[in-house]
């Protein structure tokens, strides 16, 4: 049984491989399991190596979690984010995950769309104006309310956050809020209806929709990586609609626990059950 899964998801890595080589387009969709790949795991010895205290104090166990934690004052709110931020944000990653991606797309016309909030794209050297954030970025900030479209660099106030808090709070005058409305700042991410989609944002979408009407009859690979099911109307439903209505199309998803893809374009998928980094490694 072992030999035949081996066999099998070599035979899935030789096909991506060609699909590649072949492809005038490539379309990047990434989720989660494409950072958690390359190191960035919101739970386990990673989460209690640099907030054990949080833990004990409010008994999270995850820093997902951590996030909608209904903290008493912002000074620990913040004392929580201005650390969450610093290290999902600004730090490297563990593996060269990202870094392995873009050689393989390297010369080729692409584009990435992605959930993923914490920069580590262009991080690795990809063309900015080839990405398209559809969730936000943990090194924005916007007015809560909000009171206008606008967002704001937070990388050297984190940073300042994260040196001088104390018993889990941060000192009271390094409390972000807004320039206009003087409410206080939130993250600028999707969770609710006050997300604010900058002139930034919006110019992204409108790239990455003119590079798909310009590669409509185009031999393109939608590349899925670790995208699950939480927002699947993002990236997995989008892609599987395409690679159904595109004539010349591939659709491969590289998954450790959810890779599959609909009947209906089952003969021109490809499926891999296995670690990211792994996969792109061998490629």
């Amino acid at each position: 049984m072992q030999e035949k899964q081996d066999k099998s998801r070599e035979g899935a890595i030789a096909a991506l491989r060609k699909a590649l080589k072949e492809a005038q387009a490539v379309v990047i969709g990434a989720g989660a399991g494409l950072s958690i790949s390359a190191g960035f795991s919101m739970s386990g010895p990673r989460f209690y190596e640099h907030f054990q205290d949080f833990a004990d104090v409010y008994g999270f166990q995850d820093m997902y979690s951590g996030g909608f934690y209904p903290f008493e004052t912002l000074e620990e709110y913040w004392a929580y984010w201005s650390r969450y931020i610093e290290l999902n944000r600004y730090s490297p990653a563990r593996y060269l995950v990202y870094e392995r991606l873009l050689e393989l797309v390297q010369g080729k016309d692409y584009f990435v769309i992605t959930t993923n909030v914490d920069h580590q794209f262009q991080r690795a050297g990809f063309d900015h104006h080839r990405l398209f954030y559809m969730q936000g970025d943990y090194g924005l900030w916007q007015c809560s309310v909000p009171c206008h479209q606008k967002t704001y660099d937070n990388e050297a106030i984190v940073h300042e956050m994260v040196r001088s808090q104390t018993n889990l709070r941060i000192l009271s005058r390094l409390i972000p809020r807004c320039p206009r409305c003087g409410k206080p700042m939130s993250m600028n991410l999707r969770i609710d209806a006050t997300f604010v989609e900058d002139p930034g944002w919006h110019a992204a979408a409108r790239r990455y929709g003119d590079f798909l009407r310009r590669h409509a009859h185009k031999k393109t690979l939608f590349l899925e990586l670790g995208v699950g099911l939480n927002t699947p109307g993002i990236i997995k439903y989008p892609f599987w609609r395409t690679a159904y209505q595109w004539p010349d199309t591939t659709y491969a998803c590289i998954n450790l626990y959810e890779a599959c893809a609909p009947k209906e374009i089952e003969a021109k998928s490809i499926c891999i059950h296995e670690d990211i980094g792994r996969v792109l490694k061998g490629l």
